[in-house]
């Protein structure tokens, strides 16, 4: 006879599976800047473990374990990058893991850069030229960057940029609202690496050419009312507000937790820091949450940055 299941009982709720993240990437890129800040984010970090370990280091059905995340690269012991990419994808087809994988990589050359600057020796140098190492790695490691879920280029970052955008991408607190960004910068000085949206507001007409303007920035009151007095302005802020206010939640909605905005003038010091600055405050009055970040706000600018245009 089968007995009666109590009419108040409830499905179990399936145990929740453990992070798994294996970080790689090219010596020198930042693989131990990232294993360093996931650490800080509360991560057990685990560096250069040899491959043959790796299926019994990860949790069994039903333990709960802090997020894991471990670092190879191609001085770890029985690096074979076609047999490693077979076993993470074994284990990714286990119920009790949520596995994924963060490839840093950057260009040659800034990496020849860094390594005569610190004077360290490339791994797969040996006794060969240093670009000939870097060459080397980069075929061995191309089957895992193209496998690789996520590819993190820091050519053009520094270690406190690569340290902010581990932060955004692994802080683990889910009920976080999503993080805006909301910076100026000088296209003469290079684009922002990170930004996911990128508004050129070059078209605008340029302070630095009118007399007291040029020495003053977005910040200060006579500039903006420069730039307010453009005709172009007022309708290309709005449309730009009002498509940055559609996008935003339909972010959010797919989980991005990180949107960096990014507004672009010649030198970075007038018309991108102001209008910056402005959307910033309008997004504050539309319910977001916006950092204000200037990276070219204190550089010197001169005639020759601005161009000859007006």
């Amino acid at each position: 006879m089968t007995s009666a299941v109590p009419s108040d009982s409830q499905p179990a709720l399936a145990p929740e599976k453990q992070r798994v993240l294996l970080v790689t990437g090219l010596s020198g890129a930042g693989k131990t800047t990232a294993l360093q800040v996931l650490e800080d984010l509360g991560w057990e970090i685990i560096d250069n473990f040899p491959i043959r370990l790796l299926r019994g280091l990860v949790s069994k059905p039903g333990n709960q374990q802090a997020p894991l995340a471990i670092g190879i690269d191609s001085r770890t012991r029985g690096f074979v990058p076609q047999k490693i990419i077979t076993l993470i994808d074994d284990l990714a087809a286990r119920d009790n893991l949520a596995v994924s994988t963060l490839f840093i990589d950057c260009s040659s050359g800034e990496l020849e850069r860094r390594y005569n600057e610190t004077r360290r020796r490339h791994p797969m140098a040996h006794e060969r030229p240093l670009q000939e190492g870097i060459r080397a790695e980069r075929e061995l490691l191309e089957p895992m960057r193209s496998w690789a879920d996520r590819v993190l280029d820091t050519s053009d970052m520094s270690s406190n940029d690569l340290q902010q955008h581990v932060r955004e991408l692994f802080a683990s607190d889910l009920a976080k609202p999503m993080m805006i960004t909301v910076s100026s910068f000088g296209f003469a000085r290079g684009m922002p690496p990170l930004s996911d949206l990128v508004f050129d507001m070059r078209f605008l007409d340029n302070p630095h050419w009118v007399p007291g303007l040029r020495e003053q920035t977005g910040l200060d009151q006579a500039v903006g009312e420069h730039i307010m007095g453009d005709p172009a302005f007022s309708e290309s802020f709005g449309k730009i507000s009002d498509l940055l206010v559609t996008l935003l939640p339909l972010y959010e909605a797919q989980g991005k937790s990180y949107v960096h905005i990014a507004f672009g003038c010649t030198g970075g010091r007038h018309r991108s820091v102001f209008t910056a600055e402005q959307m910033a405050q309008g997004l504050r009055s539309s319910g977001f949450s916006p950092t204000v970040r200037h990276r070219n706000l204190d550089t010197r600018t001169t005639d020759e940055i601005e161009g000859m245009t007006r």
